[in-house]
């Protein structure tokens, strides 16, 4: 039997499949567009998941993965985006994004007098436009319309599972990054429901994310290839699954991750609200785990890759007129290479949607400084890793203010695919690093298929049986040293340009 992980990413979809003993029987993914029509927007097509959920699972079937064998299923999606659903269950509109900007000026209105108070003490978070609560303020004021008609509303998975069952239900992880859920009470706050222009009896029912939640309709296995009947495990948020699959399962683990956004996410004991970090529940009971985040990580090289290197490609998305096959991402790795730390002067600040942690700032725009007349397109190359990186270090200078022990570190997200950019990470930290494998969402989803089918004894069970470290990376003094001092100076550009960009509104 084997056990699928769906992984709906913010910049695609992947689906994993692996055996009992945690073996890999086969992966592939397929990407989805996101449409920016404005400046700091950020929308997706529901639909565009389900599509790209079959092509790849097409994919697995044409690498020689029997579909049909699979004998359970979990999902998990990036969080914070509302599905708005009319009464025929159909989507009213596209989804706004946990990366969209717009919710600003709601923001602004939520952090007034002792209503932002009210929010942080029942929701552990403060407002800021990645939650659900201030786009559908959005929404309320500027397409009233949209609201008036929906009539359910799910999450990016809970969407797609309930394309795949007929069952609508969300975890309450996921509901925790709603900024409408009563964390002490555990329960749908009603009144910041209203206040989101929602009316009551909206709101999906709770499950756990090890709960089965529904099971393949027909229909849905004429169209997936997956056996009617198999039953579909709920799954939650992709962080918390990520988190959990790459074996950040004690209090002390620390994952790094490097996917479209970047992480710091520090594991707890218990919940430890703070005003800058994002505080949710985690998959192990009991466990809680901290959250700071950078909007852009390896979403910044996949701008690159589309901006500055698709005259290198032909059309099957590798390098042109070699011999060997050569994905575009090794030529930009080969090239990075080839700069010295440091990247001959050059540096960048990867805020190509605004800023999260530390600064929670959706003004700040990306930039690359310090280019002379001898800098090279691998210069751009190395800054745009290195600034990533120094991104990542500035998120967890505010877990560190928070006495928040960091005992092991976990690499994860595509980016830890990069022998390079895997030892930046490692040299800017100064810390040893492991790199799991497989280790991300989608593992972590068919980890919990198995455990929520009675395969594994609990999660715990499922991670020491099924997880393996693929390398450890330890950082080399001396670069260590240099990255220090070159952090230093990332931080003072912030500094000096945060100013500029400050309520001036450039798109």
């Amino acid at each position: 039997m084997l056990l699928l992980g769906i992984d709906f990413g913010t910049g695609g979809c992947k689906v994993t499949a692996i055996g009992a003993d945690g073996a890999l029987a086969g992966e592939a993914s397929v990407e989805y567009a996101t449409f920016h029509e404005h400046p700091g927007w950020s929308e997706q097509e529901p639909r565009d998941w389900w599509t790209a959920m079959c092509a790849a699972l097409r994919k697995l079937a044409g690498a020689g993965v029997d579909i049909a064998s699979v004998g359970a299923i979990a999902l998990d999606g990036s969080t914070h985006n509302a599905v708005l659903l009319g009464e025929d269950w159909k989507p009213v509109r596209r989804t706004i994004m946990w990366t969209d900007q717009r919710s600003t000026a709601e923001c602004a209105k939520l952090r007034e007098g002792d209503l932002a108070g009210k929010i942080f003490e029942r929701c552990y978070q403060m407002p800021a436009p990645t939650w659900t609560l201030p786009q559908l303020m959005w929404l309320k004021a500027h397409e009233p319309e949209v609201l008036d008609r929906t009539a359910h509303v799910l999450f990016v998975k809970d969407y797609v599972r309930f394309l795949m069952t007929g069952e609508p239900a969300t975890d309450y992880i996921e509901a925790q990054g709603t900024l409408m859920w009563d964390m002490a009470r555990r329960e749908w706050d009603e009144e910041l429901v209203a206040l989101a222009g929602l009316r009551p009896g909206r709101m999906p029912r709770i499950v756990a994310p090890t709960d089965i939640a529904g099971r393949v309709t027909a229909e849905a296995a004429a169209e997936t290839g997956l056996a009617a009947g198999t039953p579909v495990v709920c799954g939650s948020s992709d962080s918390a699954v990520e988190d959990y699959g790459a074996g950040a399962v004690e209090p002390g683990d620390l994952i790094i991750k490097l996917a479209t956004a970047g992480n710091v996410n520090a594991m707890t004991a218990e919940a430890h609200p703070h005003q800058k970090t994002l505080t949710y529940g985690h998959i192990v009971p009991g466990m809680w785990y901290s959250v700071s985040a950078t909007n852009a990580a390896a979403l910044c090289m996949r701008w690159l890759r589309d901006a500055f290197y698709q005259p290198f490609a032909n059309g099957a998305g590798v390098v042109r007129g070699e011999d060997s096959p050569r994905p575009l991402y090794a030529l930009i790795d080969a090239e990075a290479a080839s700069s010295p730390i440091g990247a001959g002067g050059v540096m960048f600040h990867p805020y190509l949607q605004g800023e999260r942690c530390p600064y929670w700032d959706a003004n700040l725009r990306a930039s690359f400084t310090g280019v002379s007349i001898s800098s090279r397109r691998g210069d751009f190359a190395r800054a745009l890793m290195e600034g990533v990186a120094f991104s990542l270090r500035d998120c967890f200078r505010t877990l560190e203010e928070m006495r928040l022990p960091a005992k092991r570190i976990f690499l994860i997200g595509g980016g830890a695919r990069s022998a390079l950019w895997s030892e930046i990470v490692a040299n800017v930290f100064n810390r040893p690093v492991s790199v799991p494998t497989p280790g991300d969402a989608s593992f972590g989803a068919a980890l919990l298929a198995g455990v929520g089918t009675g395969v594994f004894a609990s999660p715990r069970d499922a991670v020491a049986r099924c997880l393996r470290i693929d390398r450890t990376i330890a950082p080399e003094a001396s670069a260590a040293a240099s990255y220090d001092a070159l952090f230093a100076r990332y931080r003072l550009i912030h500094d000096a340009l945060a100013p500029v960009y400050s309520g001036a509104n450039i798109p």
